[in-house]
């Protein structure tokens, strides 16, 4: 089955699909528009964790092949979820949650790549920002072989107060970065524990890093001196698989 993001554009066929239920992932609004019927779409996608950006009427154009109105949007196979209700239940019934936290990874192979090991390893759900992050497309669901739909994927506005969160629920934050010697071998993984990956190009940002409980590295022992952020994930969570399973 074919799972692909659909674009609808022009004010009543965003309307109708949001009175459908149908989940928008991102919603596009022109710059200086004033419609009333266009805020009040806006207000109502407030509430439902959509992203919704104001931009020049050129970057509509570039979206639509057609009078868009003003508006435009871009719907999401996945409904997402609250990451408070998520934390709540998984504190409630698990000793030991495991999240992921995503700090701005791109691309879609990498999202996908990393959401089927999460899944495989029990991840109890998927951290990302609303802003900068791969989008959740037919290129995801197909990485990520189906796992995007069993898995919880939660949006944020600021993964800062996301890691704030967890901290204040009890739960270990620990950043994958090469930065330091601290090997995530060395860590005691057998309690509550988020980890943090950083972007393909970057890493994890430097104001993100900083509030972290741990940093931990893999090592390397070739010339090349990074993994590609889904094998370094992967590398972590068996890490915490294998620890728990002893």
């Amino acid at each position: 089955m074919e799972y692909n993001q659909s674009t609808i554009f022009g004010i009543y066929p965003v309307q109708e699909a949001v009175s459908s239920n149908i989940h928008i992932d991102k919603l596009f609004i022109q710059k200086g528009t004033v419609n009333p019927k266009i805020e009040a779409i806006v207000k109502d996608l407030e509430k439902k964790n959509s992203t919704i950006s104001f931009v020049p009427f050129e970057k509509l154009d570039k979206l639509t092949r057609g009078n868009h109105q003003g508006i435009v949007a871009i719907t999401s196979p996945i409904s997402f979820h609250s990451l408070e209700n998520i934390v709540e239940t998984v504190l409630e019934t698990k000793k030991q949650p495991l999240f992921i936290i995503l700090d701005q990874i791109s691309d879609v192979r990498n999202f996908g790549a990393i959401l089927r090991t999460a899944e495989c390893t029990g991840v109890d759900a998927v951290i990302i920002q609303k802003k900068g992050g791969a989008p959740v497309s037919g290129d995801t669901v197909k990485t990520s072989a189906g796992a995007i739909f069993k898995i919880p994927i939660c949006k944020v506005d600021h993964i800062k107060d996301a890691i704030y969160y967890l901290q204040g629920s009890g739960i270990k934050t620990i950043g994958a970065t090469e930065k330091t010697a601290e090997h995530i071998y060395n860590l005691e993984l057998n309690q509550p524990v988020a980890i943090v990956m950083g972007s393909e190009d970057k890493g994890i940002s430097r104001s993100v890093l900083n509030i972290l409980d741990y940093k931990a590295s893999l090592p390397l022992l070739g010339e090349i001196n990074s993994l590609n952020v889904s094998v370094a994930c992967g590398a972590f969570l068996y890490e915490i698989v294998r620890q728990r399973s002893l």
